[in-house]
């Protein structure tokens, strides 16, 4: 007798719904990940296959290139980053996709063998379009290639750097820094633009309150933010604002170990407010403020993307925005 809904329903303890709904990979279905690997392996173990749709094995036989812009020594310094992986991993595991890492985006290491591809990074004009030319099942994680034509997962930096700049308003701090980084693309043909810097100096500008001097680029690595805050310590001396805020986690922590040299007192007499939220924040002292980004669901949201390319190959792209949460810790306090 052929398997049903329900006997897969009964046997994972969920509603006939849920099971329909997993099954027919709803991505806006709010159940755990738990949730969908058990109906998935109760559906293969019943060997349940389903009419007009490809069974959940053809759907399962697919092999995803995750096409990494940094290199692996880069990645585990920046754990932005390796959480956007970890959450493409993961959530390829839920529908039974295999994936293949490749860094530095070295397109010649992608096997004739892929199905799609998940881009995470920034990239060059030309980058996109030798991207697309390994397969139309395309989608990039932190690169908003919408525009082109490409479903695009990214993060919401205008409203998140707003906020944090509020944060330090509303607590009567007016003179507010800023450490940032410069990055290109890895063909060194595009310099990527920091959202986070513009929306800040938006954000001031409204207020009157920009200074330019204030602000200070670095490349995103931790002795990068040591060097750039010592270089602010010298040149602004009692003018050092009162807080800063800094485009990412290892930046924070080595503006945290400059300002701790130079004894001055964090939060005492600057406040650090950083950006990702990885673990980086919570293991230094004190620890450390932070925009927490949800780069594990931006992995898994891309996942499901392909999934929705996999069903219709016709379906227009989209772009998705996360949103993203202050996390208070000591250095604000």
């Amino acid at each position: 007798m052929a398997v049903t809904l329900k006997d897969i329903a009964n046997r994972a303890d969920v509603s006939l719904a849920t099971v329909s709904r997993v099954l027919n990979y709803d991505r806006t279905l709010s159940v755990s990940d738990q949730t969908r690997q058990r109906v998935f392996a109760i559906a293969a173990e019943l060997r349940y296959s389903k009419r007009k749709r490809r069974d959940v094995k053809t759907m399962m036989r697919k092999n995803i290139a995750v096409i990494q812009w940094y290199s692996k020594t880069q990645e585990h310094d920046d754990l932005y980053y390796l959480a956007i992986r970890k959450g493409i991993e993961h959530q390829a595991q839920v529908y039974g996709f295999t994936t293949t890492s490749i860094f530095q985006n070295k397109l010649d290491q992608v096997g004739d063998d892929i199905d799609a591809v998940i881009a995470v990074g920034k990239f060059s004009p030309t980058q996109v379009r030798q991207l697309s030319e390994l397969t139309p099942q395309l989608v990039f994680v932190d690169d908003d290639q919408f525009a082109q034509g490409f479903s695009s997962v990214v993060t919401d930096f205008t409203f998140a750097t707003s906020r944090v700049v509020d944060y330090f308003w509303r607590r009567g701090i007016q003179d507010i820094g800023m450490i940032y980084g410069q990055e290109w693309s890895t063909d060194q043909q595009v310099e990527i633009p920091n959202q986070r810097q513009q929306s800040f100096k938006q954000a001031l500008e409204r207020r009157h309150a920009y200074h330019p001097e204030y602000v200070l680029a670095g490349d995103y690595t931790s002795q990068s933010g040591y060097v750039t805050m010592k270089r602010a310590i010298a040149a602004l001396g009692p003018r050092l604002p009162h807080a800063f805020f800094v485009a990412n986690d290892p930046m924070a922590a080595g503006a945290l170990k400059a300002l701790q040299q130079a004894k001055i007192a964090v939060p005492g007499r600057v406040k650090l407010f950083s950006f990702n939220n990885t673990s980086l924040a919570e293991y230094v002292y004190p620890e450390i403020s932070s925009v927490n980004v949800e780069t594990e669901l931006m992995g898994k949201t891309a996942v499901d993307l392909l999934v929705n390319r996999f069903q219709d190959a016709h379906q227009a792209a989209q772009r998705i925005e996360l949103g993203t949460t202050l996390v208070e810790r000591e250095s604000t306090k």
